[in-house]
């Protein structure tokens, strides 16, 4: 696919046709790793994460008939990144509809930029449980790491510049399926 570029939006990296084949892509390369999918569990990382997470199950369902079971976290009182307040210093531990103690868990994020928040993810998962292993699916891997963190399934790898954001867009959040480049301070 081409990307489209207007000076309002950015580069259209991928459209909604395109999103899709990437997602029907990384529910393949889960299959090729995981034979035993009643052990399988998909949790998203709020906010988009989260349907990326349901619309991966999804696929995985369609090509299988099997249904994989997904949860989404908020990671925010896990970040490193981000000044709390003293009332906001206490965590909860997130809940899942199910536990991870002994499952397959892979979690899924829309973008994968310095690695931060998948190592809060990592922290809040483990104050879940102690899971079988830990795998990590991204829609985008822009590079950038700040931490060794290393994404096990990619859906696009797109390299970009300090200054630049990578957008991702999903119906269920924004009302449209894109992924967008643009350089901060545009939009």
């Amino acid at each position: 696919m081409s990307v489209k570029y207007t000076e309002q939006q950015g580069s259209q990296v991928l459209d909604a046709e395109a999103l899709g084949r990437v997602l029907r892509r990384l529910a393949h390369q889960v299959l090729e790793h995981h034979r035993d999918l009643d052990n399988l569990v998909l949790i998203g990382v709020r906010s988009r994460g989260g349907p990326l997470a349901r619309r991966l199950a999804a696929a995985i369902e369609q090509m299988t008939g099997h249904n994989v079971a997904v949860g989404e976290i908020d990671i925010t009182p896990y970040r490193d990144d981000r000044i709390s307040s003293p009332e906001s210093a206490e965590r909860v531990a997130p809940r899942l509809p199910f536990p991870v103690q002994g499952r397959a868990v892979i979690l899924v994020d829309d973008v994968l930029y310095t690695g931060r928040t998948a190592r809060a993810a990592l922290d809040a998962l483990v104050d879940l449980g102690r899971p079988q292993r830990v795998q990590l699916a991204v829609l985008v891997d822009r590079g950038h790491r700040e931490l060794p963190i290393r994404p096990d399934y990619v859906g696009k790898n797109l390299p970009s510049a300090v200054d630049e954001e990578v957008q991702v867009k999903l119906v269920e959040t924004d009302g449209v399926d894109e992924v967008i480049l643009v350089k901060r301070g545009e939009e």
